[in-house]
């Protein structure tokens, strides 16, 4: 069980063949790592499996390998998205292994061993997460780490410091763990030894993510949205060759923007910051961080509060309306994207 989704397995991976699972999309959400957030979001999950399944047909149709087979449908059949009727929340893909690199606390600080990761490995989820950023809306992690001087504007190909709402003119690729108690920004030396990747086949991720990035990017014009970052994640099938894999195009793994509002989870988020539980997730991440501490929810001194019910709400017709729109279908019973994002302009922003 994940934070948002549940895995079924189907059919399990072997070492030289892919398994069968389904995700099934729940209501819940998360934020700053915590995992499982104390409410329910009505018909998130649904969204998701929506959004996700249909970003993953169109990558299909442009000769992308995935991990999708399909939707499930109310009748137990796996199906394409157009074949439904109704909305649902179960998504059948392939499975591949999930290798974890060993942990050991030493010295105040986690390492860990990624040495299960080489060349000749097949069938596996590579153990990075790529980020792609065409945009530095505001309240990207990217001000936090030029502001703590882990990121130059160099990297980003600026001559200048950015300000929130910024367009980037070519993508910025960004890199991170993906498996470890805490995910922490890499470099791509970093990231290609800890992986097990060739030079080539780290040039074959880059490649493969900004065009992830472009095809999804024209998916949300269709809604009027800006795609101005999102998460890739990747596999290795038997065959060693490269595989998208997650999910991809939603309002969780993308950060997209209408009319320069943030329509995402990201609305949770910038309402949980001016709450005194962030500040307690920050210090209990920095502790856990000097003391080699490997949970750092351990150690925190607060729980999450709910979310304003009234925002709770506005907040899930903003996934159905989004899902409408991106997937061209009427698929549930929401207002227009434009006038949900009026509403909470109106009700919301600058005081959520």
């Amino acid at each position: 069980m994940g934070s948002v989704k549940d895995l079924e397995i189907v059919k399990k991976p072997t070492e030289t063949a892919l398994g069968v699972g389904r995700f099934r999309f729940s209501d819940r959400y998360s934020a700053f790592d915590w995992g499982e957030m104390p409410d329910r979001m009505e018909s998130k999950g649904a969204a998701l499996c929506m959004m996700g399944a249909f970003c993953f047909e169109r990558l299909e149709e442009k000769g992308i390998n995935t991990h999708y087979r399909g939707v499930v449908s109310s009748d137990g059949k796996v199906v394409k998205t157009d074949e439904l009727e109704q909305p649902v929340d179960v998504m059948e893909v392939k499975l591949v292994n999930v290798y974890r690199p060993s942990v050991m606390s030493g010295e105040g600080r986690l390492r860990y061993d990624y040495s299960t990761f080489t060349p000749n490995l097949r069938n596996y989820l590579i153990p990075i997460e790529t980020v792609y950023r065409n945009g530095l809306p505001e309240g990207s992690s990217v001000f936090d780490r030029l502001k703590q001087g882990e990121l130059t504007i160099d990297v980003l190909g600026l001559d200048h410091y950015p300000t929130p709402g910024e367009r980037l003119t070519r993508p910025l690729l960004d890199v991170s763990t993906k498996l470890e108690e805490a995910d922490r920004h890499i470099t791509w030396e970093t990231a290609q030894r800890i992986a097990g990747l060739t030079a080539e086949e780290l040039e074959e991720v880059k490649d493969l993510v900004l065009k992830v990035d472009r095809l999804i990017t024209q998916i949300a014009l269709r809604a009027d949205l800006e795609n101005e970052d999102g998460k890739v994640e990747l596999a290795f099938d038997p065959e060693r060759r490269l595989m998208v894999v997650d999910v991809v195009g939603t309002l969780d793994e993308c950060r997209f923007t209408y009319k320069g509002l943030h329509v995402s989870k990201e609305i949770a988020r910038q309402y949980y910051r001016k709450v005194g539980w962030y500040d307690d997730v920050e210090e209990a991440k920095r502790v856990a961080e000097a003391k080699g501490i490997v949970d750092w929810r351990t150690i925190i001194k607060s729980k999450p509060p709910k979310l304003n019910p009234a925002l709770r709400t506005l907040i899930s017709q903003m996934y159905m309306a989004a899902a409408n729109e991106l997937v061209g279908r009427r698929l549930f019973e929401a207002s227009g994207l434009d006038d949900v994002v009026e509403q909470y302009c109106r009700e919301w922003a600058g005081h959520a």
